[in-house]
């Protein structure tokens, strides 16, 4: 590629850049930039929306950069505020320590194992003495802490804020001082962690990093970020099958979402198939090179022919009625779980008896197991949902008008 080429991929599914010219001056200078992502062991599995930013990092190293996936192990003991509406508790080094680990083996699926460096906080934010921790706290002010839009909104409604919460950014900026970081990735939500890393540098007398912030990717219900506890997540350690009809679930407007921020095609292959989907191409057809594509990232390619072989085999040749008739449902902006959905499609007397079925491995969504009680499905779909061998409804899911 040549440079403008590299800085096109190095923005694509970027909401912010800041300051891009300042990255462009980075880059010109030729030499390796120093690129760190952090992330905090909260949860022992990654899913989709975490690789969002492995990707991206991905993409630095193929361009020569050095790149630090840093696990914040002293910074997971304070907790992460963002976006929270009370004080997150902190994690235990127990399981730090165990969700660190996960975290390790699963990177290597995205990343480099010989060109990843992997570090820990606690290396030198362990090491601060209370003298170091007041001169640290002394670089930002308590009326900018309170800018920040969780902080702002809790000050105002009269919740308790920890005074340790307010450490939390300043930890994380600080990381960027003890790197010598170049650029930092994060998602939207930590913008403001982010832009405290550049105001500590330039206090340490540091160039200020660039600051790159990435979308938070919805999940499979197409409304809420991906997350385990909404159920709506695609994780990259699931059986090949789970995955690929994850993926085959979502809608045909986020599949394009997923192909820009999750897929390894250049953009002007992913261009060529928005056209080929605009003159007339089935969606459902682009669809399966996007799920074949991820299921081979985290299997091999082998698993994910076959997959695909067995969703096909399940979908398409008459392993499902055909002449069932659509019915519609509408869901609002949170999606329905597919508990509600099975009972509203007359398939399940009540949600206690769809639970019981999803349980007993009896419920199936276009041909593909589904045992998971909190899956979330958005609107934007139509899918063929079926308890048993005889009971079957198609269902075309969409958005609840207002009013």
């Amino acid at each position: 590629m040549n440079f403008e080429e590299q800085i096109a991929e190095l923005e694509r599914g970027t909401d912010e850049v800041l300051v891009k010219a300042e990255l462009v001056k980075k880059l010109r200078r030729g030499a390796p930039l120093t690129v760190k992502a952090g992330f905090d062991p909260t949860a022992p599995d990654l899913h989709l929306g975490h690789t969002v930013l492995l990707n991206k990092m991905r993409q630095f190293q193929q361009l020569g950069h050095q790149v630090t996936f840093l696990i914040g192990d002293f910074t997971g003991m304070i907790g992460d505020p963002s976006g929270r509406n009370t004080t997150r508790p902190p994690l235990t080094p127990a399981e730090i320590q165990a969700n660190a680990h996960t975290y390790e083996t699963q990177v290597f699926r995205i990343l480099d194992r010989e060109r990843t460096r992997i570090d820990f906080n606690s290396r030198w934010l362990g090491s601060l003495t209370s003298t170091d921790m007041v001169r640290l706290a002394a670089h930002y002010t308590v009326a900018r802490m309170l800018e920040r839009d969780d902080f702002a909104r809790r000050y105002k409604a009269g919740q308790p804020i920890s005074i340790h919460e307010f450490l939390y950014p300043l930890a994380q900026g600080y990381d960027s001082v003890a790197m010598r970081a170049d650029v930092e990735l994060g998602g939207t939500d930590q913008k403001f962690n982010l832009l405290v890393g550049r105001t500590l540098q330039e206090a340490y007398g540091q160039e200020p990093q660039v600051v790159m912030t990435l979308p938070l990717l919805e999940g499979t219900d197409g409304v809420n970020k991906m997350s385990k506890s909404l159920g709506n997540y695609i994780g990259i350690t699931e059986d090949p099958d789970s995955m690929f009809g994850k993926v085959m679930s979502i809608s045909d407007e986020l599949m394009w979402r997923y192909f820009e921020l999750l897929s390894f095609r250049p953009l002007r292959e992913v261009e060529a198939l928005r056209r080929a989907a605009a003159a007339g191409r089935n969606p459902r057809d682009i669809k399966l090179e996007l799920a074949r594509e991820l299921v081979a990232r985290f299997h091999d390619a082998a698993a994910a022919e076959r997959a695909q072989r067995g969703f096909i085999q399940r979908v398409s040749e008459r392993a499902l009625p055909e002449d069932l008739p659509v019915r519609v449902i509408p869901v609002d902006a949170a999606g329905l779980r597919i508990a509600n959905l099975l009972k509203e499609a007359g398939l399940a007397a009540s949600t206690s008896e769809a639970n019981r079925k999803l349980d007993e491995g009896a419920v199936r969504i276009d041909g593909v197991r589904v045992s998971d009680r909190g899956l979330i499905l958005g609107a934007g779909a139509e899918h063929v949902f079926q308890i048993g061998a005889r009971r079957f409804a198609r269902l075309r899911l969409e958005r609840k008008r207002e009013g």
